[in-house]
């Protein structure tokens, strides 16, 4: 019997861990899709508004990492 308990917990465990791999994975896929968005978005600001920002043209991939992930380079 116990054998068959320890399986249980063991098979239970598995299905939580890959329940949660698989969520951090559309996650990522989520978060990669908004970095994207915000990206596109700030690239398709004039140039005006951009240094009404403060912002410019070499700089966008590192705010859309910084608005997304929090990442600042």
């Amino acid at each position: 019997m116990t054998f068959a308990h320890d399986t249980r917990a063991s098979n239970a465990a598995l299905a939580l861990e890959i329940s949660a791999a698989v969520s951090q994975f559309f996650q990522r896929i989520e978060d990669y899709r908004l970095y994207r968005k915000t990206l596109r978005t700030l690239r398709d600001l004039d140039d005006r508004t951009l240094v009404d920002l403060g912002l410019h043209r070499s700089g966008l991939r590192a705010e859309a990492l910084k608005a997304t992930y929090g990442i600042v380079r």
